[in-house]
């Protein structure tokens, strides 16, 4: 039997959580302006695994774990400050839902920002437990007595997703300190685990070589916290992976929008089987009286009614509160260190993103690379990072299996144990199943969490046409990333530019994409000699923002003029396009996408008077096609002519034959032909 102590204070936890959701039920008008959900039916084993938690442990909850968080020491009011979307939410400031929290507090287990997509917390959190490895494997020494633990909660429903086999995945090939709570109420939303699911979690787990999987009961909470705690101790001395499926009921809404009675059939059998009187009993058999229960039910309710009407007056948040905490202030905002110093070979642009790596890995224990192919044998595909796991060794670069979200996303948890993880996605072609990650909880994880949690982490892609790829490792995507706010994006044209983003990347504390054209690389494509530069110094850093002129020309009266704004491998398209008209063709070379130097921008084309946006991509509903707009809007009364774009062809992919691939896409010849037409208008 379990001491008196932990049952008190499980029992109070638990009648904390069934007060606010009776109250909850009770104000539903009220409270329902804003979605949310309860963990009633829950609570039993939430608060036991709550119960095990150090300030040192990292949490993912999900978005019924309200009790959880209750058993940590959050307030009901704290919680319903979220609930209520108030300015003092201590989680969000009033900008997510209720149970979503992000959490640190020095004396409570730390909690990343959590978003509402079913799942997707799983990689975040695996993320995290690598972070563990990696510091435990490479020496950063840990100061606290009991080695921390990474909890990631999930709903059964949600381990149908693909990216929890990523999570499950790496977990049990790296065998990583987590714990994967999974709470099973036999509900996805209307439709039921028969349905939709050909095994429960815990059978599920089994595929999986390395991760322990136990199932208990839920409702129990004794069962429960004996259970867990074995569990935990476990992974706090053996540093390996554990699965717990806990069975429980559901005796609440799935949220407030969508409510148990439209489509229930099975709510006599949960109401069976409701952890509140379960524990009770355990209370009873302790030793506890009826009236000392009484007591500790009525002290609940009437702290949950104080709070709420506490909650219910406090402050919401201001308008000018919309703009706070998108992106983390960066240290590096001016440009420092030698750019081109005298050296007797210039370097390709590849190897100055390789020695800018070296360097960094070279300086900083936290910093590590990691992703396909990037690992001793051969050192990425473009041997972008080759010798560098010879040098560093194989738990500072090491290869990933081919499991694109669990890349970028396991990078929100490496950040958040205070590492600075490099990483690369294989091609851009491949960065689709990344997505999901990048938008939902890299993207919105500063500001989401008021500024708790940016995530700190570089991810490269090589992107572009190159040789005949063809469809699958030709094509460009930075329209899709610019749609994401909250990352950074840079696009450098030469080396120098490569090194001095990618060292300002890495002491920038948000997230950052750097698109790397393949074509560029080796300086192998002709027309693009000038990619290749004399290696910046060590100490070079090149702010993101700056655009840089690359081609200057002089304001003129008489004769016509253009700017041609563009990046990447448009910067060479525009240098041999006008080398019979450098006088007319001012270059600006956009080097960062986001943020962008709009003031540079403008003031060339105001004084060009006319203006062409290059781009690799597809023009219709482009990046460079909205870049224009933006010309337009904030240039027109200067123009004398339309903002005019080129592009590659409005077709689904680049073929893989060289005369279609020629056909689809731009090049110095098609850029010199707009520009004559332009300069013509």
């Amino acid at each position: 039997m379990l001491d008196k102590k932990i049952l008190e204070k499980a029992f109070a936890t638990l009648a904390t959580a069934k007060a606010m959701a009776t109250l909850y039920e009770a104000n539903f008008k009220t409270v329902s302006k804003y979605v949310h959900a309860t963990s009633r039916g829950h609570e039993a084993i939430q608060i036991a695994m709550a119960m095990q938690l150090l300030p040192q442990d990292y949490a993912f909850p999900y978005y019924r774990d309200d009790a959880m968080l209750l058993g940590i020491g959050m307030q009901p009011y704290d919680l319903m400050l979220q609930l209520m979307a108030k300015k003092d939410d201590p989680f969000s400031g009033g900008r997510t839902y209720y149970c979503h929290p992000s959490l640190k507090d020095a004396d409570k287990p730390k909690i990343p920002h959590q978003s509402s997509a079913t799942g997707m917390q799983a990689i975040p959190a695996t993320g995290a437990a690598m972070g563990f490895w990696y510091k435990e494997n490479i020496g950063i020494v840990d100061k606290n007595q009991e080695s921390p633990i990474v909890v990631c909660s999930l709903g059964d429903a949600s381990v149908t997703e693909g990216e929890i086999a990523e999570a499950l995945q790496m977990a049990a090939l790296k065998q990583l300190p987590i714990l994967y709570l999974v709470q099973d109420n036999g509900w996805d939303i209307s439709a039921n685990a028969a349905e939709t699911r050909a095994q429960n979690a815990f059978e599920y787990a089994k595929g999986f070589n390395g991760i322990e999987a136990l199932s208990i009961d839920g409702a129990n909470f004794t069962e429960s916290y004996l259970a867990v705690q074995k569990v935990v101790q476990t992974i706090r001395k053996e540093r390996r992976p554990f699965l717990v499926h806990a069975k429980v009921p559901l005796l609440n809404h799935h949220t407030s929008g969508v409510r148990m009675e439209w489509y229930r059939d099975d709510l006599e059998e949960a109401q069976s089987r409701d952890p509140y009187p379960v524990l009770v009993k355990q209370l009873l058999d302790a030793g506890f009286t009826s009236e000392d229960i009484q007591k500790i039910e009525s002290t609940a309710v009437a702290k949950v009614k104080a709070d709420y009407d506490k909650a219910l007056v406090a402050e919401d948040p201001s308008p000018e509160d919309l703009f706070t905490h998108d992106f983390a202030p960066t240290p590096v905002t001016e440009e420092v260190g030698e750019r081109n110093p005298e050296r007797e070979d210039k370097v390709v642009m590849v190897d100055c993103a390789l020695f800018a790596v070296e360097e960094l890995m070279r300086k900083h224990k936290e910093c590590l690379l990691y992703g396909q192919d990037v690992g001793g044998r051969l050192g990425g595909v473009f041997r972008e990072a080759a010798t560098l796991a010879q040098k560093f060794g194989d738990e500072r670069v090491f290869n990933t299996p081919i499991q694109e979200a669990f890349i970028v996303g396991s990078t929100v948890g490496m950040s958040a144990v205070g590492l600075k993880p490099i990483v690369e996605v294989q091609f851009a072609d491949y960065i689709w199943p990344g997505l999901n990650q990048l938008f939902t909880e890299v993207s919105r994880s500063s500001y989401l969490s008021n500024g708790k949690w940016p995530v700190s982490m570089v991810l490269r892609v090589p992107i572009g046409a190159y040789g005949s790829g063809g469809p699958y490792h030709s094509s460009s995507v930075e329209s899709v990333l610019t749609n994401i706010r909250g990352i950074k994006i840079a696009y450098p044209s030469n080396g120098a530019d490569l090194k001095g983003l990618l060292k300002a990347a890495y002491y920038d504390p948000n997230p950052v994409v750097i698109l790397e054209h393949k074509g560029l690389y080796w300086s192998k494509v002709k027309g693009t000699d000038a990619a290749r530069v004399n290696e910046p110094s060590e100490d070079y850093l090149l702010p993101f923002g700056k655009a840089n002129i690359v081609q200057e020309i002089w304001e003129q009266e008489t004769e016509e003029t253009i700017t041609v704004v563009t990046y990447g491998m448009g910067v060479h398209w525009a240098l041999n396009a006008s080398e019979e008209m450098k006088n007319k063709v001012e270059i600006v070379d956009l080097r960062t996408l986001y943020p962008l130097d709009e003031e540079t921008i403008f003031k060339s084309v105001k004084k060009a008077k006319k203006c062409l946006v290059v781009t690799e991509e597809p023009t219709n509903n482009s990046f460079a096609r909205s870049l224009a707009g933006l010309i337009q809007e904030n240039c027109f009364k200067y123009l004398d002519a339309p903002v005019m774009v080129i592009g590659s062809e409005n077709m689904p992919a680049i073929p893989l034959n060289s005369t279609l691939e020629f056909t689809m896409i731009p090049n110095a010849d098609k850029v010199r032909d707009k520009m004559e037409e332009l300069l013509n208008y």
